[in-house]
Order: structure tokens, then sequence, then C-alpha cells
């Protein structure tokens, strides 16, 4: 800890003024600026090569997106970053910039907040090249949120959902099903009987597991992979955020087509969420881009926008937060 803020220690946010909460912040993201203005002004100034600027939006809430009983604030920064990249890479896109608004309790510890900070940091330096936290915003809430607008530039044309031709292969980069086995191990290994969420033991689960709680609490998505993809001819992308089944369907309606899937498991790999991995299609005769593989292929539509193995598929899958989320859990 910088010298300056050693009284700080221990301190909760509500014990120190905004300007060294904020202090703490930049401290963390310091030299990690790829901006013309970056972080400390009134805003940041961008370069925008070629004039088209990619921007998404994303927000994490205490309770439906994350449990700080489970998450450490580092895995908090990190995964608030990678959710956003993996949007910006599914438009075939390079990230360039994250803006972060932070809303947080005053008896949030400052030592949280600043390791939030470096997980954001450690996240742009891991999974892109040229990407930093450039700005944002800082204020006081009864729920930690945490709301991250993502920047990106596009070297060739923006790959859409709608893009998706009959006949083209169907494929995906990433893990899929690790990041919903991690949250089955969260609910069913650290709650209560009454559902309150309880410090994960890491000791207490396998190699496996762990692995899966890895995918859940700290995801590292395909981010390189989806300018990758629009250099190769993708004709569709998306983000698979909400899982294979739920985001196939989005991406066979927007194209007007089927998306016929072929030796998939009907189980957390097609109806899980929180994979962040990169859903594409690309020409049968575009040889796939390394780091994806064939998992189906697009088809004349039909009733079911999805097929698994000739068999209509539909149901429950994914996470939609204005369904699923029971704030009586906590």
């Amino acid at each position: 800890m910088d010298p300056r803020h050693a009284s700080d220690a221990g301190a909760l946010v509500g014990d120190i003024a905004e300007r060294d909460l904020l202090s703490h912040i930049l401290q963390v993201l310091a030299g990690s600026s790829r901006a013309i203005v970056g972080p400390g002004d009134d805003a940041a100034v961008l370069a925008a090569p070629g004039g088209r600027v990619v921007v998404s939006t994303d927000t994490l809430v205490h309770g439906p997106d994350f449990r700080l009983a489970w998450s450490s604030g580092f895995d908090l920064g990190f995964k608030a970053a990678a959710v956003n990249l993996a949007d910006i890479a599914a438009m075939g896109a390079r990230p360039t910039a994250l803006v972060v608004a932070l809303a947080v309790p005053a008896r949030t510890p400052v030592a949280l907040v600043t390791e939030l900070a470096r997980g954001l940091r450690t996240a742009c330096e891991r999974l892109t090249i040229g990407c930093a936290v450039e700005g944002g915003d800082l204020t006081v809430s009864d729920t930690l949120t945490i709301a991250v607008t993502a920047l990106g530039v596009l070297d060739g044309a923006p790959v859409l959902r709608s893009g998706a031709r009959i006949g083209d292969t169907v494929a995906v980069a990433g893990e899929l099903g690790a990041a919903a086995r991690g949250l089955a191990v969260l609910f069913d290994r650290f709650c209560t009987e009454a559902g309150d969420p309880v410090p994960v033991d890491l000791d207490a689960l396998s190699p496996a597991e762990r692995a899966d709680l890895g995918a859940q609490l700290r995801p590292e998505p395909p981010i390189a992979l989806g300018p990758v993809a629009a250099a190769a001819g993708a004709t569709a992308m998306m983000d698979v955020s909400d899982g294979l089944l739920l985001d196939a369907t989005r991406l066979a309606d927007a194209s007007h087509v089927t998306i016929a899937l072929q030796g998939v498991a009907d189980g957390p790999a097609l109806r899980g969420g929180e994979d962040h991995a990169l859903l594409a299609t690309f020409d049968p005769a575009t040889p796939l881009p390394d780091g994806f593989r064939a998992i189906g292929r697009v088809v004349s539509r039909v009733d079911a926008a999805v097929t698994l193995d000739g068999v209509a598929v539909s149901g429950p899958g994914g996470w939609d937060p204005m369904r699923d989320w029971d704030a009586g859990r906590g």
C-alpha cells in the first residue's frame, strides 16, 4: 500500500473520503492506460482506428450476479471485465477500453475495492492486448454494483447474430458447461439449509470441482478469437453468456434459421449459463480457425429454433435474472 494511505489499512469505504478511495483505485490502475487522455480527468479521450467504436454494457449486482461470501474482490473485478470483453469479441472487434462505475456500500473494506481494481486490470492484461480501464464513476449504495462499459474497434465488418446461412458450420470456442457446474458446487456445497451462502473451502473440492469453480468465479473467455473468427469469414457470432441452448436460439431467430447441434450433451453444456464461449457460424468450405470446434450446422428453419441430434430441444436453459433470481436465497 502507498505510504500516504497506510492509515487506511483495514478501513471501510465509509471511513474515508471519496477522493481517497478513488486514489486507491487509480494507484492500482496506474500505468495501464492506453488512452490519449486516461483516468483522472472529466472524461477519457480514446483513439478510434477506422472511425468505428463497438460498445457494450453489463452490470453485476450483489445477489443475482455474485455473492461476496463466494467471490473475492479480485474475482469480482476479473469477472466484470471478462464478461464485457466477451461481448466486444463476439462482434469480431478488438477491446480497447473499459469504463467502470462502482456503487459500494459504506461498510465495504477498502481492501476489497482495491482488489476489485486489481482484478479488472489483470483481466485486461491477461485476456487482451492494449485494453485498460480508462475511467468511470464511484458512489455509495446499499448494494454492491459493478457496471462496466466496454469499447472496441473493428478491423473489418462487424459480425452479427443475423448472418448465419443455410449450410454453414456451427462452431464454438471455449468450454461449455464448466461455469454451470461450478455454480452447482456453490449452491450444493456452500449454502446453509436456509440457502445462505458460506465461504468456499477449496480444500474440500476435487481438482475438477476447483476448475469448474474457477470457470464460474473467474472466467477466461477466448477474447482473442473474436477478431480471428471475423478475419476467417465468420458469418454470425455471439457470446454464449446465457447457455448454448438459449443463445443458439437467439442466433437462430435473428438469422431465421434452425441451429442443428450434434454431439452436445443435454446437461450443463447445453443448458448452463455464464460460459462466455464464442458461438459462430462459418461457410462449410472455410477451415475453422484454431480454437474453434464444430458442433453442428445451419439448416432451413423448422418449428424448433434448435435441434440436438435431429430432435427439437426447448424448455429451461440458461440464466434469466427476471425468471431465476430468488431474493429469498440471498
